[in-house]
């Protein structure tokens, strides 16, 4: 089968029983970065050295056959450098091949610098939108935040360092200045440090550098600021999605604030 490993986002002591003895079991690893799991191994105290092959995103789409094959014969451990496989690291293709083919794929869960940053963030954590790493292009990045301005659920962005500023300043721009958010940068480690507030308050911090790894979380559009057929298209997708009508209706106007009844009506005269 296949088996996708969590590994420690930055503190090696989170580091799971499951996944030490996975490592110390594993005949074969793919590994996002080969030298970066010789390191795991070897701060881990795991003598074993199994046969290790890169699994990037240069080459995953290539691999994933020849590995899916492989696991038919022998587990094959999966890891990224940190967190868990095909969140916003390689993994998806491989997965998808092998669902594909039949042949099995488990998890040994384990950090997640999104949940993490969920988590510490402060702000609503009961629905969530992880939405990776914004464009690098500014044009195509305000493309994006656009397409999001409106989205009621709490999102969830990587960024790389040397972006935050310009990022947080977009956001301003399209989410509003006052749009509450957290930024969180080095997660688990020793300068792990989070920084709430608004947008634009965050904009200015950021103007200063900021360092390490990075998770942006911002709060959803609050009711008001989802237009009604905005809201009716959440519902249509919900009911595409395979939600009955009047559950959709009524959890997006729990979320939203639009009648429920309303939103039915609408959504049911398009429908028709």
């Amino acid at each position: 089968m296949i088996i996708l490993a969590a590994t420690p986002i930055g503190n090696l002591g989170d580091a799971s029983r499951r996944l030490v003895d996975a490592l110390e079991a594993a005949t074969v690893i793919a590994a996002e970065d080969t030298r970066t799991a010789q390191r795991l191994l070897a701060a881990l105290g795991v003598a074993n050295r199994p046969r290790l092959i890169a699994l990037h995103d240069h080459n995953e789409k290539q691999k994933a056959a020849e590995l899916v094959e492989l696991a038919r014969d022998e587990d094959l451990l999966v890891l990224s450098d940190a967190g868990m496989p095909t969140v916003s690291d390689p993994g998806y293709a491989l997965v998808a091949a092998a669902a594909e083919a039949g042949v099995p794929v488990t998890a040994l869960p384990g950090p997640s610098a999104v949940v993490t940053a969920l988590a510490v963030s402060g702000l609503p954590t009961d629905r969530f939108a992880f939405e990776g790493f914004a464009p690098r292009k500014p044009g195509e990045r305000r493309a994006a935040l656009q397409a999001l301005a409106r989205e009621p659920r709490t999102m969830v962005f990587f960024e790389a360092p040397s972006r935050v500023a310009a990022t947080l300043s977009e956001m301003a721009e399209v989410f509003g200045a006052d749009r509450r958010a957290a930024v969180s940068r080095e997660l688990t480690k020793l300068h792990e440090e989070t920084v709430r507030g608004p947008l634009a308050e965050l904009a200015a911090w950021a103007d200063a550098g900021v360092r390490g790894e990075v998770v942006i979380v911002v709060a959803g559009a609050r009711a008001e600021e989802v237009a009604f057929p905005d809201a009716v298209t959440q519902v249509l997708e919900l009911v595409r999605a395979g939600t009955r009508l009047k559950d959709a209706a009524e959890e997006v106007s729990a979320h939203t604030g639009h009648s429920r009844r309303e939103l039915y009506q609408a959504a049911l005269a398009v429908k028709r």
